[in-house]
């Protein structure tokens, strides 16, 4: 009688999970364009937690523009093939391809890309977080600059917090609020320009 009910319990419990992430999968693939504030903190192994916050602007396919009030002027940009980092303190940018680039807000495209759950990830499990759902995931290939992701899922299907881990044991964890789907956005805004005597420097060519 007992195993029975663990089994129904377990059943529901996986049959609520699905009905979440198929949610919010319909969310994010639906929508052409995203804009949300966040708060970002990095806390490298062994090292001091750093934290950061700005406005995100995503666009379908792949095109992100990060823009940072602290520290204020940074940027980053994604046209859907490069990834260009710009630190005004360091007056130079740099340039990446966004499929081979390490930097871990590679992952910030799930919020506009193709978003499959059970593609991208193995070992999926949730549990509750107060009304929210805590979802975990190790991606299915190697050869990507994370170890593994977490999402804080609210019940109709907004992602309000992504986490991901590095192989390193780094972590990289946003906070989302003031969610707009669909805004319109300028395609210029995933248009990199490099501000006068500014140095571009290419990395993982």
């Amino acid at each position: 009688m007992i195993c029975g009910l663990l089994a129904v319990s377990a059943f529901a419990a996986d049959s609520k999970l699905d009905d979440l992430l198929n949610k919010t999968e319909a969310r994010y693939n639906h929508a052409q364009t995203l804009q949300v504030t966040f708060t970002e903190q990095y806390t490298p192994p062994g090292s001091i937690r750093r934290t950061e916050s700005g406005r995100l602007l995503l666009r379908k396919p792949a095109r992100m523009r990060g823009e940072y009030t602290q520290p204020e002027g940074k940027l980053f940009v994604s046209d859907g093939k490069f990834l260009w980092l710009y630190t005004p303190g360091d007056n130079r940018a740099e340039k990446m391809k966004l499929k081979e680039t390490e930097d871990m807000r590679a992952p910030l495209a799930f919020l506009l890309g193709k978003l499959h759950f059970t593609k991208e990830f193995r070992n999926l499990a949730g549990h509750p977080e107060g009304a929210d759902t805590r979802v975990m995931g190790e991606p299915k290939t190697e050869d990507l600059p994370y170890a593994s992701v977490e999402f804080l899922v609210a019940p109709e299907g907004r992602i309000r917090e992504l986490k991901v881990t590095g192989p390193d044991r780094s972590i990289l964890d946003f906070t989302f609020d003031q969610e707009q789907l669909d805004p319109q956005l300028d395609a210029k805004l995933f248009q990199f320009k490099a501000p006068p005597g500014v140095q571009v420097e290419e990395t993982n060519q």
